[in-house]
């Protein structure tokens, strides 16, 4: 059985056992948080789409730890101009283990 659900303005495609990294979420690490957002619900051929969410369904993970991204490079260059910039960013994730998922 897989889900799609909804967190941090991104979807992902889970199934029980995974783990997943998102944007950050205010939890502590061992914290086990329920995810409500669920798109669509499949097993196997079946599939059960919402309009927009599944009512009723919802998604348990446990928050495994949290960290910070490999840093994205950011290089702006006006040509002819003598305009360089150079800057970094490295984005906050949720590392989760998908538990059970509930339809």
């Amino acid at each position: 059985m897989y889900a799609v659900i909804k967190t941090g303005g991104k979807q992902y495609r889970v199934a029980a056992g995974e783990k997943i990294k998102v944007e950050q979420i205010a939890a502590d690490v061992g914290q086990e948080i329920v995810i409500d957002q669920v798109l669509a619900i499949g097993s196997g051929a079946d599939i059960k789409v919402g309009t927009p969410l599944v009512s009723g369904a919802s998604v348990k993970a446990t928050v495994l730890s949290h960290g910070r991204g490999e840093k994205v490079r950011i290089f702006k260059l006006r040509r002819r101009k003598h305009y360089q910039k150079r800057q970094g960013h490295r984005q906050n994730y949720t590392e989760l283990q998908i538990g059970d998922i509930a339809a």
